[in-house]
């Protein structure tokens, strides 16, 4: 931490554990604010995840799947959870070939941001998949979702009209639009 930080630094006082379940864990904190007051922070504790940017053939690879937090069925970039085994890398190809059915023979991390700091500590790195070749989704068993692919030219319009609504998918969908890589 920069020393130049210090006056916006919150001390923990006492930590309360709420939840501790099979994707997330909740902490709630009493914590001394840089003021001298109190405060309380509710936090959500998650091991990490991935997000894939997949482009074959002038398409780019996404899954429609309903989430139960926003009550509604997303367009989004292939995506997983960290297992504590794993690591992100290994998890991309993982998740890119049990999700979509395509194996690449290389993934490159471009990004790695907080999906919502304010709250929680996960983290989403980013890859791009390179040398992607064909064959067959393997979904968990609890996985239900469905293959789409768009056509890169369909991308900013959908972009724009609010396709996409989930943080990942945006910045990945941005990524292909603003590469040199993809034209």
């Amino acid at each position: 931490m920069n020393q130049n930080n210090k006056q916006l630094i919150e001390k923990k006082l006492s930590n309360e554990s709420i939840y501790n379940g099979k994707i997330i864990d909740v902490n709630v904190y009493d914590v001394e604010l840089p003021n001298g007051e109190t405060s309380k922070r509710e936090v959500v504790y998650h091991q990490g995840a991935v997000g894939i940017i997949a482009v074959h053939d002038g398409y780019m690879y996404f899954v429609k799947q309903y989430r139960i937090a926003t009550e509604e069925v997303l367009l989004e970039i292939p995506a997983g959870k960290i297992e504590p085994e794993d690591d992100a890398e290994k998890t991309a190809f993982k998740e890119l070939k049990e999700e979509t059915g395509l194996v690449a023979e290389d993934v490159r991390k471009l990004h790695e941001f907080y999906v919502s700091p304010g709250f929680s500590n996960e983290k989403i790195h980013l890859f791009e998949a390179k040398g992607l070749s064909l064959d067959q989704q393997q979904l968990d068993e609890d996985e239900f979702l469905e293959l789409e692919k768009i056509e890169l030219s369909q991308l900013e319009e959908k972009l724009i009209n609010g396709a996409f609504r989930d943080a990942k998918t945006v910045i990945g969908v941005q990524h292909v639009l603003y590469s040199n890589d993809y034209k």
